[in-house]
């Protein structure tokens, strides 16, 4: 072998083994670029699926504000239709005519009233004198008081023990903490 043949093997070798370099280079290369793409995708899913909770947390959390939110407008305006029931009932208790108003002071009366109890009637109640005539005043022997009540339409009971207040306001605010919620079923039908 001459030489330049042996030179020729050499690098016929060489350029043999840089191929079965390259190819095996090549081949991790794209074992590596495989493994990243998968690793990527993986991480990719991860994430997307990370965000989509994020997302649904947060329009849950809105979804949720919101409702509230709505609840409690709706339930401002219920109590503002129910506060105008009962102020407008306190109006016409006030502008009970002559009869009515005896006939609910008489009822009052007779059921809370002790003997001797003094009667000390709102400044806006036009009956005053007339319930001083009612038979359940001279029963119970009842007084009419020199100085009015601070209240809205009625009167108040000035006892030895205690007061009652049986003014229109006071009587409104029983039945309303009573029935309220019952008033409500039936004027905020829901279905």
């Amino acid at each position: 072998m001459d030489g330049r043949a042996i030179v020729e093997r050499i690098i016929s070798d060489a350029e043999e083994s840089a191929r079965a370099i390259i190819a095996e280079a090549e081949q991790k290369a794209a074992q590596v670029i495989s493994e990243a793409n998968t690793m990527a995708q993986r991480n990719r899913q991860g994430t997307e699926a990370e965000v989509a909770e994020k997302v649904k947390g947060i329009y849950d959390g809105k979804s949720a504000s919101a409702r509230l939110d709505g609840a409690k407008i709706l339930l401002g305006e219920k109590r503002g239709v129910i506060d105008e029931i009962y102020s407008r009932a306190l109006k016409q208790l006030i502008a009970l005519n002559r009869t009515d108003s005896l006939y609910l002071a008489e009822k009052l009366l007779r059921k809370h009233a002790e003997d001797g109890d003094e009667i000390a009637f709102a400044d806006n109640y036009s009956c005053a004198q007339d319930v001083m005539k009612l038979d359940v005043v001279k029963e119970k022997n009842l007084k009419k008081s020199g100085k009015p009540a601070d209240v809205d339409g009625g009167f108040v009971l000035i006892g030895k023990n205690s007061d009652k207040n049986l003014s229109y306001g006071a009587l409104l605010a029983q039945d309303r903490e009573e029935y309220q919620a019952e008033i409500a079923s039936k004027i905020f039908i829901t279905g």
